[in-house]
């Protein structure tokens, strides 16, 4: 049996976001690649929860951080099945995004 991950609705939302932003700035295809690698990752993290790094300097919440091309994935690592709380652009302010969904 596979590992298991669920999506917070914003996780599901920043999915849908980036997909649309990397199809309109490159092609289909690419946005189709880049959203199956970011879906095999979070499959992995679920497997293997202890992966990634925490981040206080960035948020206080218990969740760890996890790169993925540019995209850092934020999951809880304490849940089962394992949630992803979002997926954001490295170059964005984490730190204040993550602020406003708490």
């Amino acid at each position: 049996m596979s590992a298991r991950f669920v999506l917070a609705p914003q996780a599901a939302l920043d999915l849908v976001e980036i997909w649309r932003y990397i199809k309109e700035q490159s092609s289909l295809t690419i946005a189709n690649r880049i959203e199956s690698t970011i879906r095999e990752r979070m499959a992995f993290l679920a497997g293997t929860p202890g992966a990634g790094h925490r981040r206080k300097d960035l948020t206080d919440e218990d969740v760890k951080f996890f790169p993925v091309y540019s995209y850092l994935i934020v999951y809880r690592p304490e849940t089962m099945p394992l949630q992803i709380a979002s997926i954001l652009h490295g170059r964005r302010d984490v730190e204040q995004i993550l602020k406003g969904r708490e």
